[in-house]
C-alpha cells in the first residue's frame, strides 16, 4: 500500500473548552513537524460553554484547521460520522479534546500503519489512568459480552482513537444507518487492523460527559445494533418455559385424577404468575426496542444537521454526496 502523503484530523468537541487550548498546542505541535500535507476538522456537537470561540481562535491562527458546528447536540457518534464525510486525504485520525489519547502519537500509529500495510491502526489501552474501578469492569465486561455475541472479531479495550485508510473511510461514508455505533462500525468494516499499545492518561481538565447511565445505554445501543442475541435468548428462555408449563400441567392432571388435589398453593400461584408476568414484560421491552430502531430508520431522518462551518484549506464545502446530510443555511 502506498504511503501516507496527507492525513485529515478529526477532534469531536462538546463542552471541551478547559482543554482545547491545550490539545490545540499539542496537536499542531505534533503536526507542524511533519513533512505530509495535513489538515485538522473540528466537529463541535452543539456545545453550551466557551468552546467553539477556542475553535475559531485556532482556525484563525492556523489555516490548516476548519471547524464544523452541528445545529444542537447529535451526540459523539453523529459528530464523527460528519467529520468521517468530509474527510479526503490519504488516512483519517479520530482523536478527542480532552487529551486521554495524546496526540503525541499519531506520528507512531501513522508509521505503524505504513509498516505493516494495514487499513487501520487502533489505539489499545495497557492502563487506563483516571477511570474508577467500577467503570474498568463494567467496560471490560462489555467489551467480552460484545466480541462473544458479535458475527466479527471486536477489539478489546480500545475506544475511538484510531487512523483509517482513505478505502476505510469510504467504506463508513456509504452507511446511512442511525442507531450508530461507530466502535462497531470499525470493526464490522473488516480491512487488516492493527493494534497500537499505549497508556492513557488523565482528562487535562473537567469531567466526563458519560455519566453510568449514559455509558449503559451506549451499551446497549452498541449490542442491539449488532446483534439479535437478545431476542433468540428471549425466543429460547419463553420455549424453556413454555415446555415447563407443559410438563407441570400433565404432571397435575394426571396428579388429579388419581389422587385428587384440594385447593391450597395460592401463595405459590401468586409468586408463579408474578414471576412469569416480569419475564414476559422483560422480553417484550427487548422486542420493543428492536422495533423502536426499527422505526426511526424508517424515518430516513438525517443524522446531523450544521449549523455553520469554516473547512480547511483544501477540502469540499460539502460532504460526500450520497449521504441524506443536510446543511442548514
Amino acid at each position: 500500500m502506498d504511503n501516507i502523503h496527507s492525513l485529515d484530523i478529526l477532534v469531536p468537541v462538546y463542552n471541551e473548552e478547559q482543554c482545547l487550548k491545550e490539545f490545540g498546542k499539542r496537536l499542531l505541535g505534533v503536526l507542524e513537524n511533519r513533512s505530509s500535507v495535513y489538515s485538522v476538522l473540528f466537529v463541535d456537537d452543539g456545545s453550551t460553554d466557551g468552546s467553539l470561540p477556542i475553535i475559531k481562535d485556532i482556525c484563525n491562527r492556523y489555516p490548516r484547521c476548519g471547524y464544523i458546528r452541528l445545529s444542537r447536540n447529535f451526540g459523539k457518534e453523529a459528530a464523527m460520522s460528519a467529520g468521517i464525510d468530509f474527510s479526503q486525504s490519504d488516512a483519517l485520525v479520530i482523536i478527542d479534546a480532552d487529551l486521554q489519547d495524546p496526540p503525541e502519537l499519531i506520528p507512531n500509529m501513522v508509521a505503524l500503519l505504513e509498516r505493516e500495510h494495514a487499513d487501520v491502526v487502533y489505539a489499545k489501552r495497557r492502563v487506563r489512568h483516571g477511570d474508577t474501578w467500577f467503570k474498568k469492569k463494567c467496560a471490560r465486561l462489555f467489551y467480552r459480552l460484545f466480541d462473544a455475541f458479535s458475527r466479527f472479531s471486536f477489539p478489546q479495550d480500545t475506544g475511538d482513537f484510531r487512523v483509517l485508510r482513505h478505502r476505510v473511510v469510504v467504506a463508513l461514508q456509504r452507511m446511512d444507518e442511525t442507531n450508530r455505533f461507530m466502535k462497531g462500525l470499525f470493526a464490522w468494516v473488516g480491512y487488516q487492523q492493527v493494534e497500537f499499545l499505549y497508556d492513557r492518561d488523565r482528562r487535562h481538565q473537567g469531567n466526563s460527559k458519560f455519566n453510568f447511565f449514559k455509558l449503559l445505554n451506549f451499551a446497549w445501543d452498541g449490542i442491539t445494533a449488532f446483534t439479535v442475541i437478545p431476542i433468540k435468548l428471549a425466543t429460547c428462555i419463553g420455549s424453556l418455559f413454555a415446555l415447563s408449563a407443559l410438563l407441570f400441567g400433565v404432571y397435575f392432571i394426571i396428579k388429579t385424577l388419581l389422587w385428587g388435589d384440594p385447593v391450597r398453593g395460592f401463595p405459590t400461584l401468586i409468586v408463579a404468575v408474578s414471576f412469569f408476568s416480569g419475564v414476559q414484560l422483560l422480553f417484550l421491552g427487548i422486542i420493543g426496542e428492536y422495533v423502536a430502531r426499527t422505526n426511526i430508520e424508517v424515518k430516513k431522518r438525517p443524522l446531523y444537521l450544521i449549523d455553520e462551518q469554516l473547512l480547511p484549506e483544501g477540502l469540499n464545502e460539502e460532504p460526500v454526496p450520497s449521504k441524506m446530510h443536510y446543511t442548514a443555511q
